[in-house]
């Protein structure tokens, strides 16, 4: 090797211990920290799904699958996708992938060439920051603000528009936000990308979990959509499934046997059991489903009540399990006050820089602690609030 040569390809930007990373480090070190970063439920799997996935290890459920997934795992995907009103689709047009992740990254290897322009809501779930960064495309932030509380509109998109433009990503309900992009937004954003002949992947994989009445569109049901509509979801968050590794993508079939091939060539299937705790997910009881989200409402009212005393100003969350709160108010760079939070109060939140944050303003809090918990985490956040707003005061 050529003296003082990067061993590490020119695709690869983030070249040390992402954020994340070096504050989990920090966290194993501290007693009693209270973790609201992570978007990884602390509601169990339902015992039914546990059962399901126990009874298949003990029936032999060790082996390969099918390449695109359990066929009667498909036909209830397709049977679940349009019973929440999204578009119909034949199992042989649904990808099982081993979570949400990688069906976006087999998305974006499947349709981005170097140069060809994915447009981003920004804030947005980085992984997607990663997928064109790895596939050497162009990233076209579209920023968003409070104005729209943080939620996409086809005005923004019009203005981010280019002949170079081939995919927008639309995260509805928002992650890190936890806005939801009402209904007819949705079909403003979709009369833009048919007028552009823009690819729309939309991540839909907290549908299920909204408040106050907000609705998710669906993307692919809209008129001239399914074409070119990827949808992307999973059990994970609504089903409490994280670690059991199911999601899927669904789109075109002129698309999709290319695309499933990208599948197979990385992970030959998903894993066997999942899948079968996947089915009972979706065929089984779906009272859990409403349970768990009345219980991230019950957080969420707790939580923006003590961010509302705080003086901490945030994003109306109305999907999710999220609250994106102004944290700067407190007189201090957002990533600076998740450092200090979890140093001087042991309580873990996620800097907005991490989800393309142009301002380093705000953090993200997840809706995952009981409500005592929350409470207790807000108590601590309170004190180095005052603390910071003391010194600044002196200063």
């Amino acid at each position: 090797m050529t003296k003082g040569r990067s061993r590490l390809a020119r695709r690869v930007t983030l070249k040390d211990k992402h954020i994340v990373t070096r504050m989990m480090d920090l966290a194993s070190g501290l007693p009693d920290v209270i973790k609201l970063g992570r978007g990884d439920p602390d509601l169990d799997t339902p015992q039914h799904i546990v059962r399901a996935g126990q009874e298949a290890l003990a029936s032999g459920a060790t082996h390969y699958t099918h390449p695109l997934g359990l066929p009667e795992l498909r036909q209830a995907i397709a049977e679940n996708i349009a019973e929440h009103g999204g578009a119909r689709y034949a199992p042989e047009d649904i990808v099982v992938t081993p979570g949400g992740q990688q069906a976006m990254f087999i998305i974006a290897l499947g349709l981005l060439d170097p140069g060809d322009e994915l447009l981003m809501p920004c804030p947005g779930y980085n992984p997607y920051l990663q997928a064109a960064e790895l596939t050497e495309a162009t990233l076209v932030n579209i920023r968003m603000t409070r104005a729209t509380n943080f939620t996409l509109t086809a005005e923004l998109v019009r203005e981010h528009v280019t002949p170079r433009s081939k995919v927008l990503t639309l995260i509805n309900p928002g992650n890190p936000t936890g806005t939801v992009i009402p209904p007819d937004e949705v079909a403003r954003i979709c009369e833009v990308a048919r007028e552009h002949d823009l690819i729309v992947v939309s991540d839909e994989i907290y549908a299920r979990i909204t408040y106050d009445g907000a609705t998710v569109q669906p993307v692919a049901a809209l008129p001239g959509m399914r074409e070119r509509t990827f949808t992307l979801s999973g059990v994970s968050k609504a089903y409490a499934m994280t670690g059991w590794r199911v999601g899927y993508f669904a789109g075109p079939p002129d698309l999709m046997p290319a695309l499933a091939e990208i599948h197979h060539a990385l992970a030959i299937s998903t894993s066997a059991v999942g899948q079968h705790a996947a089915l009972a997910a979706l065929t089984g009881p779906q009272e859990c489903v409403e349970e768990m989200r009345v219980t991230y409402d019950e957080r969420r009212r707790a939580l923006c009540e003590g961010l509302t005393e705080m003086g901490v100003p945030f994003a109306e969350p109305q999907g999710a399990f999220y609250v994106y709160a102004k944290v700067a108010e407190t007189g201090v760079g957002a990533t600076e006050f998740c450092e200090r939070l979890l140093a001087e109060g042991r309580v873990m939140i996620f800097p907005g820089k991490i989800y393309g944050d142009y301002t380093d303003d705000y953090a993200r809090l997840s809706l995952t602690q009981s409500v005592p918990r929350i409470q207790e985490a807000l108590g601590r956040m309170a004190k180095v609030v005052e603390a910071i707003r003391q010194e600044r005061s002196v200063a």
